[in-house]
């Protein structure tokens, strides 16, 4: 079985009866994914795989500190024995290090995992943050504004998507490019 496979599984696993919703994101965050492989080559398998895992840590049996992505990572890792890549992604997805920030996590983060490559990063946030709870494709400040309407204002999510923006938009912003580039190269 192959990593994609194996993470399909395992996401399925723990997040359809449990969380119907955040499974239906997860597949289409993932089917995002695949859209890059103008941009990643060989690297877009990693990405599917880190896709389908970056918010198992939600599903209530992997929640320890309440941080999605370190619960989610720790749980790869320690559990699951997954690539130190993937943990890395899962760890770090969508500017992560901001929520961890704002929960008095951010050294326990940054101790436990390294950040991974920028580019195989920003691409993740582009596919989370383009898409919806519900697998629809939107605009990044369109899904931004869902996340601070689903949370409330003074929520820690939304605290930490506030301090986040900068970083997710340029993420989004900086992948588009990218594929406009290779879109524009190949009809040239």
């Amino acid at each position: 079985m192959g990593h994609i496979e194996w993470a399909y599984g395992l996401a399925k696993d723990l997040l359809q009866t449990a969380l119907p919703r955040r499974w239906a994101h997860t597949q289409a965050v993932a089917d995002r994914a695949e859209t890059l492989a103008p941009i990643l080559g060989a690297d877009t398998d990693i990405l599917i795989t880190a896709c389908l895992l970056h918010d198992i840590g939600y599903a209530p049996d992997l929640v320890d500190t309440g941080m999605h992505q370190l619960d989610g990572a720790r749980y790869l890792r320690d559990t699951a024995r997954a690539d130190d890549r993937l943990c890395r992604l899962v760890a770090y997805h969508s500017c992560a290090d901001n929520e961890a920030r704002q929960r008095d996590l951010f050294d326990v983060l940054a101790k436990e995992f390294d950040q991974e490559r920028p580019d195989l990063a920003r691409a993740l946030t582009y596919c989370d943050m383009t898409t919806d709870p519900d697998g629809r494709h939107l605009d990044v400040r369109d899904r931004l504004a869902e996340i601070h309407s689903r949370y409330g204002a003074d929520h820690v999510v939304s605290r930490s998507i506030t301090a986040a923006t900068p970083c997710i938009v340029s993420s989004v912003r900086a992948v588009e490019a990218a594929l406009s580039d290779v879109g524009q190269a190949g009809a040239g």
